[in-house]
């Protein structure tokens, strides 16, 4: 998130953070499923195009980082 312009969210749903950890891929691209986000656009570990939150705790804290509890919906 520091190599140039981001674009935060937050994905409120049932499952959230495992299914865009699903969606996205594993951390290093080399062992993602075909179809992720990360296999078909992370360079490496460190360049790995996409982040998601490890747990729903993580997420909390990474949302509030980006986003006031008004911006929220």
């Amino acid at each position: 998130m520091i190599s140039g312009p981001i674009v935060a969210g937050v994905l409120e749903k049932d499952n959230a953070v495992a299914d865009f950890r699903t969606l996205i891929g594993a951390t290093n691209p080399a062992q993602a499923a075909e179809g992720t986000i990360r296999k078909n656009f992370a360079a490496s570990i460190g360049e790995n195009a996409v982040h998601g939150s490890d747990s729903d705790e993580n997420a909390i804290i990474e949302a509030d980082f980006f986003f006031s509890k008004l911006e929220r919906f």
